[in-house]
């Protein structure tokens, strides 16, 4: 799968995941993929509706055999989080209660610096139709919420660990900015590459009559200058150019480069 290398170091901490009575198998994957996705690993379930092991799970998964090999299965909620220190209950309802309610970045940090201090923490989803129940949310110590539009608020299950697990890694960012990979480095083009271009393009088009009527050629050269110059083109893009003006040039539909005889220098 594409953005997968077994060579690279595999994250695996974090808060553990606890989903409870989740419905079907191929959430349950899309879940443990999401989490793979962002370095969380643990991943627990609490009585799920068609049982465990799930192959569809498996597969939804799409290679994130760690988190389904892991997967932890129990039949009270109370005995999944039983070993935690600390646990978020999410919910996109307002509830009658007094804990606090925090937004996924405040809950990010709170996760990671209570993991840096080598507490155990957790994060409990709802049913995928209904969320958790109120005797469940009673359960955790705060509530962690997502901005999302008021008048419809309802998540995935699998979003929603999504979101969740996205905050966790950016929480260990030194640089939120960074990105794992740069583009690749191009040498900027000096003037007299972007004067070649001009002429190149400019002989090969005066060739074939493009500038017409002649009086009107002046600005027409202008104009196509300007759409050269609007940004600092880069020697390498200079060369991509005129590699393609001298292909019109040198071969016709008619005799295209490697057919019938066309030239293959």
């Amino acid at each position: 799968m594409a953005g997968t290398n077994s060579e690279r170091p595999l994250l695996a901490e974090g808060p553990v995941i606890i989903l409870v009575n989740p419905q079907l198998g191929e959430n349950i994957g899309m879940v443990a993929r999401a989490m793979a996705n962002f370095g969380l690993a643990e991943l627990r379930l609490v009585e799920p509706r068609d049982g465990w092991p799930s192959d569809s799970a498996r597969s939804a998964a799409s290679k994130a055999d760690h988190v389904i090999d892991g997967v932890q299965v129990f039949d009270r909620l109370e005995d999944a989080i039983a070993d935690l220190n600390f646990v978020y209950a999410t919910t996109a309802r307002s509830r009658d209660g007094f804990k606090p309610v925090r937004g996924p970045t405040v809950a990010a940090d709170t996760l990671r610096a209570r993991h840096r201090a080598g507490e155990r923490s957790g994060i409990l989803f709802g049913r995928e139709r209904w969320g958790l129940k109120n005797e469940e949310v009673a359960l955790a110590d705060e509530i962690v919420t997502f901005p999302v539009n008021p008048a419809f608020a309802s998540l995935n299950i699998a979003q929603a660990v999504l979101l969740m697990s996205y905050e966790w890694m950016k929480s260990g960012m030194e640089d939120e900015s960074a990105t794992p990979f740069q583009a690749v480095e191009q040498t900027p083009a000096t003037k007299e590459n972007l004067f070649g271009l001009f002429a190149h393009l400019e002989e090969a088009l005066d060739a074939r009559g493009y500038f017409r009527p002649a009086d009107k050629k002046p600005k027409m050269i202008d104009n196509l200058r300007a759409v050269f110059t609007r940004r600092a083109m880069s020697a390498q893009e200079i060369h991509v150019v005129r590699g393609v003006i001298s292909a019109l040039d040198r071969y016709t539909r008619k005799n295209p480069r490697g057919q019938d005889g066309g030239d293959e220098r």
